[in-house]
């Protein structure tokens, strides 16, 4: 959450030549209704039903670069779906950072808390071990500016497909 997954990924998708999707947006566009009024409604369980299926549904193509939401991970069969189907990068953030790009933010229902810092500190902590279990590469974002981190983190990217080729091949060897 507040990581940059969507403005990040929008624009390596460019670079990529990918077709870019928003696991909460496509849902919101899917529904017809908000993250805010599914999790009202359905609660997290029925929001995470929802989001597992798109989540299936979005794996299945190719040639896509997929921002999943920050609860994905909690569920194992969407762990195994992402690192079978794909990269998977991890963008490490502060609690720090997080406040302060979600300091307006009134749409995110687990953000909903008196002490947010807390909140994003209980998440963390049980999400960042599963974050960093499922992950391919795992790229810290800093204060640069969109491009600039898109650029550094498809330079990245591209050095981690070619480490990982690598290790195939001498595996086949």
């Amino acid at each position: 959450m507040g990581s940059g997954k969507s403005t990040i990924g929008k624009q390596l998708a460019k670079m990529f030549g990918l077709e870019f999707y928003d696991c909460d947006h496509e849902l919101e566009r899917l529904t017809g209704a908000s993250v805010n009024l599914i999790f009202d409604l359905e609660g997290e369980a029925g929001f995470r039903l929802r989001e597992s299926q798109l989540l299936k549904q979005l794996t299945e193509k190719t040639g896509v670069l997929i921002a999943t939401g920050g609860g994905t991970v909690c569920n194992e069969e969407n762990r195994r779906l992402l690192r079978s189907r794909g990269l998977v990068v991890y963008l490490q953030t502060s609690i720090e950072n997080q406040l302060k790009r979600l300091s307006k933010d009134k749409s995110r229902p687990l953000l909903q808390a008196e002490d947010r810092k807390q909140r994003l500190l209980d998440l963390a902590s049980v999400r960042n071990p599963l974050y960093d279990a499922t992950a391919d590469l795992v790229f810290s974002t800093r204060n640069s500016s969109v491009y600039a981190t898109a650029k550094a983190l498809s330079t990245a990217i591209l050095e981690r497909l070619d480490t990982l080729k690598q290790e195939h091949s001498n595996a086949d060897s």
